[in-house]
């Protein structure tokens, strides 16, 4: 057995974890706007100042990691992870920006199933991120469910693109709504990245 003399920095566990709790927040926020609009103007504030928390979270991160000698794993995965859940967290963002600006008055259900998925999907990553430090062997099931809601949600997104060629007759508010699946379907894309760097993570200590 090898004796480590100088310990791995272990707090960018709990730094995930706050990411992704962080994360949960935004989506679920999201979430509650597409499903119940209600004031938009308030709460894309509310998804703002989150994603705000998001970012400096990030750049704790990545400070930390300049100033880490050993780290729990891979560097390079370290910066990919956090850049993935950030990003997910910014389309959130971006999501609920374009229904302030874009005066959306009432959100199609398509958006709301699409933002149901990045809610289930975040909790799948704080679970699976709460596994890394001491359960690795149960982090992959995790990634596996995020994948496939994914998939979800592409498959939903596509069909929702679809009847909208079919049925909308008014070429800007199609483009406005298509953007906006595009942006909450992109969220699930980066949230399957940060699944990836986990398997990573995973299958390098294996």
């Amino acid at each position: 057995m090898k004796l480590r003399l100088t310990p791995r920095e272990t707090k960018f566990f709990a730094m995930f974890e706050q990411m992704c709790s962080t994360l949960q927040q935004g989506a679920e926020t999201l979430h509650e706007l597409l499903r119940d609009h209600g004031n938009v103007a308030v709460t894309v504030q509310r998804i703002k100042d989150i994603e705000h928390q998001g970012d400096e979270l990030t750049h704790a991160v990545i400070r930390r990691l300049n100033q880490t000698f050993i780290t729990p794993f891979d560097r390079e995965d370290i910066h990919k992870l956090a850049s993935s859940i950030d990003d997910v967290l910014d389309f959130v963002n971006s999501a609920a920006e374009r229904m302030l600006i874009y005066k959306i008055e009432a959100p199609p259900k398509a958006a709301a199933e699409l933002s149901e998925i990045i809610v289930r999907q975040s909790k799948e990553l704080s679970t699976a991120v709460a596994l890394l430090e001491s359960k690795k062997e149960n982090v992959i099931n995790h990634c596996v469910e995020i994948k496939r809601l994914e998939g979800e949600a592409d498959y939903i997104a596509r069909k929702a693109i679809g009847s909208l060629f079919e049925h909308e007759r008014d070429p800007i508010a199609l483009i406005k709504l298509k953007e906006i699946y595009e942006t909450l379907e992109t969220a699930t894309d980066k949230a399957e990245d940060a699944a990836n760097v986990l398997e990573s993570v995973v299958l390098k200590s294996a």
